[in-house]
């Protein structure tokens, strides 16, 4: 395990402030990572995203090892410079896409072998080919490759699945390529069950990292279970080392796993969203397709100071959505993101000044107005 490279500014209850130091560059938290599967951002150019306030990027090991392939990315320059983020970029180990997106895969303790969604080409993904796929990259935070364990499962087949998770974590943790700057995380399971999640936690502690991720939720065990977990989970872990919430989530999530103790996190929620025609604000989220805000004069959140809140009415991006026009989509995910980047700001802000509980409520109160805020105003006729 190479030195340190997480320093903790400031702490609020089990809340941290902290800075993560990677080979492109520092990363404060808590983050918010936007989600750029196969090399961008979607809907965003690089410079954009940069602009909502994003430090870092996430890439995914699946579809860039299928396509283009991570050797023509580094034969390209690497990630950094394919895509034109500077930055720095974690990338997943591939593992829950194969779970999910895989027809006919067939998990051993090898790896998986499984048949490409875009193909049906066999490939086998090891522990030691997602380090290896990761590395070409040229990720900054690369994510040891693990067994996403499946929601609901019984105990056995959680202990089952987080056991083979933590024996390919120590393959994964010999096949890095230790550089200075260049960061590995491994991936606490153990589904819904503490003594597993403890167990699982040891064995990570043991093989040592620079990082750690909680995997397993936010894929279906609903809020309540989620924060039930993370109100043990992140105390198993190394007290100091980034912690990694990982797909997760909604604002509220967002801000109840900081208060828990996690760093950071990522999600296609906002850039997805932004695609399909929802909006985030303060106050809670906004259907642009709805006819309610087909003659609004008011911007999405008038506080806002996205390019999308500054320019245009709601009025106008509805029509962008209903006529499907591109527009739409790159102003709602500019504005999402810059949303999400503003909420990070402001819990940031909020440890670092002791007033955490504060933004807290100040947070459950705006969107607790949501109906009287996020009304229609028209034009008088």
């Amino acid at each position: 395990m190479s030195e340190n490279c997480f320093q903790i500014l400031a702490r609020e209850g089990k809340a941290r402030r902290g800075r993560i130091a990677t080979a492109h560059g520092l990363v404060n938290t808590p983050a918010f990572m936007p989600v750029g599967t196969a090399g961008t951002v979607k809907a965003m150019l690089p410079e954009s995203v940069a602009a909502t306030g994003a430090e870092i990027l996430l890439g995914n090991t699946y579809h860039l090892m299928l396509r283009p392939g991570a050797e023509r990315v580094a034969a390209l320059g690497g990630l950094h410079e394919f895509m034109n983020w500077p930055g720095p970029i974690l990338t997943d180990s591939g593992g829950f896409q194969v779970m999910s997106l895989s027809e006919l895969r067939k998990i051993g303790e090898e790896g998986v072998e499984f048949r490409s969604h875009l193909d049906g080409a066999k490939h086998l993904l090891t522990p030691e080919r997602s380090i290896e796929i990761q590395d070409r990259l040229d990720a900054d935070i690369a994510m040891c490759f693990d067994e996403c364990t499946p929601f609901p499962a019984t105990p056995e087949q959680a202990a089952q699945s987080m056991r083979l998770s933590m024996r390919w974590a120590a393959r994964s943790r010999t096949a890095f390529r230790r550089r200075p700057g260049y960061l590995l995380f491994g991936i606490m399971q153990g589904g819904i069950h503490e003594d597993l999640r403890k167990e699982s936690a040891d064995a990570l502690a043991g093989i040592g990292f620079d990082g750690y991720a909680i995997g397993g939720l936010a894929i279906g065990e609903g809020q309540q279970e989620m924060f039930r977990i993370l109100d043990f989970a992140p105390d198993l872990l190394p007290a100091g080392r980034p912690r990694y919430l990982m797909g997760v989530g909604r604002p509220e999530d967002i801000v109840g796993a900081v208060q828990r103790g996690i760093d950071m996190f990522d999600c296609v929620m906002p850039t997805r969203s932004g695609r399909t025609g929802l909006a985030f604000t303060r106050f809670g989220e906004l259907n642009m397709r709805n006819a309610r805000h087909a003659e609004d004069i008011l911007p999405i959140d008038p506080r806002c100071a996205c390019p999308a809140c500054r320019g245009y009415s709601r009025g106008y991006i509805h029509h962008l959505v209903k006529s499907r026009e591109i527009l739409g989509s790159m102003l709602l995910t500019w504005h999402n993101l810059h949303y999400y980047q503003e909420l990070m700001a402001g819990l940031r802000g909020a440890i670092e000044a002791g007033g955490l509980a504060e933004f807290v409520a100040g947070f459950g109160t705006e969107r607790a107005q949501a109906s009287d805020r996020l009304k229609p105003t028209r034009l008088e006729t």
